[in-house]
Parts: C-alpha cells; structure tokens; sequence
C-alpha cells in the first residue's frame, strides 16, 4: 500500500519589538495585493483573490517575555 503524502504549510511569524507588531503568515508574504484593517488594532494580509494569507497585531507586546518556543495547533479542511 502506498503512503499518502500532505503538504505541510509553514506558519510564519515575525514580531517587531521596536513597532510592537507581530505580523502571522499562513503563505507567502511576497502575495500579499492588499490589506484591511479590522478596527480592532488587527491588519488582515490578502491576496488578489481576496483570500486571507496573514494577519498584523499592531500595538503587541511581549514585555521582557521571550518565546522560545510556540505551540501552534492547525486544521485544514
């Protein structure tokens, strides 16, 4: 029987500590063709289709807090 192979998408995050954003990709950031803002200190990243591909938090602080590690649970239907 043969193995089923699934693509693995890479989330990335990238966090400014100097602008206080942290800025979520699901895809390739070089996609991004416009953003929305949500009035909730939220960005949402989209691509020409209109398809969410990321996300900016503005206004984020970690604080002397630092993440070495970030669990991260994903579904894709």
């Amino acid at each position: 029987m043969a193995k089923k192979h699934t693509k693995m998408n890479t989330i990335k995050l990238y966090y400014d500590s100097v602008g206080n954003t942290l800025n979520v990709w699901f895809d390739d950031p070089r996609k991004e063709y416009i953003s929305e803002e949500t009035g909730e200190d939220v960005i949402l990243n989209k691509d020409k289709r209109g398809n969410v591909i990321g996300f900016e938090k503005l206004n984020y602080s970690l604080g002397r807090q630092v993440i070495k590690r970030l669990p991260i649970e994903t579904a894709v239907s």
